[in-house]
C-alpha cells in the first residue's frame, strides 16, 4: 500500500486518532476520512459497531487504515487504549443517545466511556430523526459535556455527514496547540469591485487563496475566525464565518465593525486603490469610446488608527528589488502604524496560484519565506504573530 502518511502535512504528525464507524450510510465515506487523516500524519484505528459492519465491510477499514478494525469487544481490552483523539463519523442517532446516556455495548460506546482523549462527532441520519427533540437533546447535553459536533449538511432531506475537509479541520483544531483559544481574529480576503457601469466593475486578479489560508490557520489554532471576503475564486469552508464585501466602501465597513473588538487583523485582501468618479446609469454602449475618471480611494486600514489590536498588513510590489520591496513595507508599516507587514511581488506568477513567496516586515527584523505553498506561508505568518503577542 502506497504510504501518504503526512502528504499533506504534518498537523497531525504523532497523533493516535481512533476513528468509530456507526451504523449510517455514510459510513461509506468513513474510510476516505481515515485516510485524509493520514494524509496529515495521524495514526488512525478503527473501531466498528456491527451496524456499521453491515454497511462498509471491516476489510475496507483495514485496507484504509492498515490495520484490523475493532469490531467486538474482547478480553483485549481494545477500548483501554491511549488516543489523543476519538472521532465518531459518522454518529448516527442511536450512538449519540446511548452516549449521552452513559451506555457502552459497542465498540465505539465503550471506547468513548473509557478514554479520556477528546471527542468529535459527525452525526448522520435522516432529517426527521436530526430534528426529533430528543435527539437535540442528546446533542447539546454532549455539547455541554465539551463534545466537539461537526453539524451535518441538509441536503435532500437527510442530515449528511459534514465533509471530510471540514471534519479534518475539526481534528487539527482539536489536539493542536490552541494558542489563540482566547483570540477574536478577522482577515479580510479577496478583490474589491468598484462599478462603472450596471454590469462592469474594475477589479484586480486577486483569488483570495492567500486569505482563506490565513483564516484557515487562525481556526486550526482555535481563534474565533471571521472572514471578509470581497470577490473570491475559492469557496470559503463552512467552518469559517464570512462577511461579503465586495466595493471599498463595503470592505472599509465591515473591517470597522468586525475589527474594531478583534484581537488580530490581518488585512489580506487586494483592496482597490481607485474609485470611479462617476458612475454611469444603465449600461455603456459598447460602440462609443468612454473615458473613466478615477480618485484615490481612501486606505481601509486607516478607520483602525489608535484601535489597540495587532495589525497585519500585506503590500504588493511589482517587479521590484528585494530592497524596493523592503523599503515600501517599511513605509506602509509606519504609515498606519502596523506590527507586521507581508511583502510580495505580484510580477512572480502567485496571483490566483496555490503557492507564495514573502517577505515578513517587523520593526525589529525581516524573514524571507522562500516559494511554498500558501497554507505553509499562513503558518510562519502566524508563528511570528504568537511570538510577538507571548
Amino acid at each position: 500500500m502506497r504510504e501518504i502518511h503526512g502528504v499533506k502535512s504534518n498537523r497531525l504528525s504523532g497523533k493516535r486518532i481512533a476513528l468509530c464507524v456507526t451504523g449510517s450510510a455514510a459510513a461509506i465515506e468513513s474510510a476516505r476520512l481515515a485516510r485524509e487523516l493520514q494524509r496529515y500524519g495521524a495514526e488512525v484505528k478503527a473501531y466498528m459497531s456491527e451496524a456499521a459492519t453491515r454497511i462498509v465491510h471491516p476489510f475496507a477499514m483495514e485496507f484504509a487504515t492498515g490495520a484490523k478494525p475493532v469490531t467486538e469487544i474482547t478480553g483485549a481490552l481494545e477500548h483501554l487504549k491511549d488516543y489523543d483523539l476519538i472521532i465518531i463519523a459518522p454518529a448516527s442517532a442511536n450512538t449519540i443517545a446511548k452516549l449521552a446516556h452513559g451506555i457502552g455495548d459497542t465498540p465505539p460506546t465503550l471506547l468513548c466511556l473509557s478514554s479520556q482523549a477528546k471527542l468529535l462527532l459527525a452525526p448522520a441520519m435522516h432529517l426527521t430523526m436530526h430534528r426529533n427533540p430528543a435527539v437535540r437533546e442528546n446533542l447539546e447535553t454532549l455539547k455541554n459535556r465539551g463534545v466537539t459536533i461537526v453539524e451535518p449538511v441538509i441536503d435532500e432531506g437527510a442530515a449528511k455527514m459534514a465533509p471530510i475537509e471540514e471534519i479534518t479541520a475539526h481534528a487539527i483544531r482539536a489536539v493542536g496547540r490552541a494558542e489563540l483559544s482566547d483570540k477574536r481574529v478577522v482577515v479580510t480576503a479577496g478583490a474589491t469591485e468598484e462599478a462603472i457601469d450596471a454590469v462592469r466593475v474594475i477589479t484586480n486578479r486577486s483569488s483570495g487563496k492567500m486569505g482563506l489560508a490565513l483564516a484557515k490557520e487562525a481556526f486550526y489554532r482555535g481563534a474565533e475566525v471571521t472572514l471578509i471576503a470581497g470577490r473570491m475564486s475559492v469557496t470559503p469552508p463552512r467552518y469559517i464565518q464570512v462577511i461579503k464585501a465586495l466595493s471599498i466602501e463595503d470592505m472599509r465597513r465591515a473591517v470597522e465593525e468586525f475589527a474594531t473588538n478583534a484581537d488580530i487583523l490581518i488585512s489580506a485582501a487586494a483592496i482597490g486603490d481607485f474609485l470611479v468618479a462617476v458612475r454611469h446609469e444603465g449600461k455603456l454602449s459598447s460602440s462609443q469610446e468612454v473615458t473613466l475618471h478615477l480618485k484615490p480611494a481612501p486606505k481601509v486600514l486607516s478607520v483602525l488608527r489608535g484601535k489597540r489590536l495587532f495589525k497585519v498588513g500585506f503590500k504588493a510590489v511589482y517587479g521590484a528589488t528585494e530592497q524596493e520591496m523592503l523599503n515600501e513595507a517599511r513605509q506602509l508599516l509606519e504609515r498606519e502604524n502596523l506590527d507586521l507587514v507581508i511583502a510580495n511581488d505580484v510580477s512572480r506568477g502567485v496571483f490566483g496560484s496555490e503557492e507564495n513567496e514573502a517577505l515578513i516586515v517587523a520593526r525589529d527584523r525581516e524573514v524571507v519565506l522562500p516559494r511554498m505553498p500558501k497554507s505553509e506561508v499562513a503558518r510562519y505568518i502566524f508563528d511570528e504573530i504568537i511570538k510577538r503577542l507571548k
